[in-house]
């Protein structure tokens, strides 16, 4: 009896493991718009309480104009990028069609002088100084290695804009029960993590936001500033370089890299005086936004070692593509405040952190 017993527990628990995997393995395309959904959902669910008294408690109504409004806050970025970074390419193509027609000009004067491969790179520039039918031989070999890079980054960035919009779409259905699901989320910590499961729901959350509104709030913001002020600066490609800045925006001399080498480039191109806004522009304007406006904004967030962020960023972009850089950083800051807490010898105030999700636990999930 006993082993009949046994047996048939066993296969529960294998039958339960194949259904877990296969589950596993269909969500799996799906994963990084499922966790950006809610991560969305997380964040935005003050808004959603908000817009739930202003309707009345009508929740689907709540949660159609939340989903709404996240719709246009990510989907106008994009557009705006989206046709910056067709003009640019225009552009892009006319100076590269008129190079190679004309070949290089003459290298500048501080080529020369770089320490170590100044005087070789000097050299192999001047090969191609006024003769394109050189520079087209040279180009060649570079067209297929160029060509796979473009299919890539094509694909990159028409998966990733599918992914925001699916995460779009699935943060509606989290938005509209997400008191159920918050409700499952404490059963299943409380069984694993005892009296503590409460307050770790709580730094995790408070986590999330913090990444969410610090870390990545501010690359965006950073992003959209050094836009503007190469554009009325005449930079070329100004929403390619904000995109650049927002990217190295973790990184703490990434946004002087950008706008300090568009400053460099107006000098060379005897603007000094524009040269000087960029430069002005980015200490005041720019690195403002990183050193006054997230310490504002965000406590927790901050406080995440630089190498969390770092590799949140790229092991993200990895393995996400374009929407794990907003994952990547989020799971790691997650996972770090988590281990930390877990492994802390203080008690945990009893019940003093809760999830914010139970303030309108008392409204019906479907409503």
């Amino acid at each position: 009896m006993r082993e009949n017993l046994r047996s048939d527990r066993i296969l529960a628990l294998v039958a339960l493991a194949v259904l877990g995997g296969g589950c596993f393995w269909v969500l799996w395309p799906f994963l990084s718009a499922l966790l950006w959904a809610a991560i969305l959902a997380s964040v935005c669910w003050p808004g959603l309480l908000w817009a739930d008294r202003l309707v009345g408690g009508r929740r689907t109504l709540a949660a159609s104009l939340m989903t709404l409004l996240v719709t246009l806050i990510l989907l106008v970025p994009f557009v705006l990028v989206a046709t910056g970074l067709a003009d640019n390419v225009a552009e892009f193509g006319q100076m590269i069609t008129g190079v190679l027609k004309e070949g290089l000009p003459d290298a500048p004067a501080w080529l020369i002088k770089i320490p170590l491969v100044g005087q070789s790179s000097h050299e192999y520039w001047q090969q191609f100084v006024h003769n394109g039918g050189r520079l087209v031989d040279e180009l060649a070999k570079l067209a297929e290695p160029a060509r796979n890079a473009a299919l890539a980054a094509g694909k990159g960035v028409g998966r990733g804009v599918f992914d925001i919009a699916l995460s779009v779409f699935l943060a509606f259905f989290f938005f509209l029960y997400g008191e159920a699901l918050a409700r499952r989320l404490r059963a299943a910590m409380a069984r694993l993590a005892g009296t503590r499961a409460e307050h770790l729901l709580g730094i995790a959350r408070g986590t999330v936001t913090g990444v969410i509104y610090g870390i990545l709030g501010t690359a965006l913001a950073q992003g959209v500033l050094a836009a503007i002020g190469f554009a009325i600066a005449g930079v070329p490609a100004a929403m390619l370089l904000g995109l650049a800045t927002a990217f190295l925006s973790p990184l703490p001399v990434g946004p002087p890299l950008i706008w300090g080498g568009a400053a460099f480039w107006l000098f060379e191109q005897d603007q000094t005086g524009w040269a000087i806004f960029v430069v002005l522009w980015g200490l005041l304007v720019v690195s403002t936004v990183d050193n006054v406006i997230k310490p504002l904004i965000i406590s927790r967030g901050s406080s995440l070692p630089f190498a969390i962020v770092l590799l949140g960023v790229l092991g993200g972009a990895v393995a996400f593509g374009v929407i794990g850089l907003f994952i990547g950083p989020t799971l790691l800051a997650v996972g770090y405040r988590l281990t930390m807490e877990w492994t802390s010898t203080d008690d945990p105030p009893a019940l003093a952190d809760t999830l914010p999700i139970e303030e309108s636990d008392t409204h019906e999930s479907g409503r």
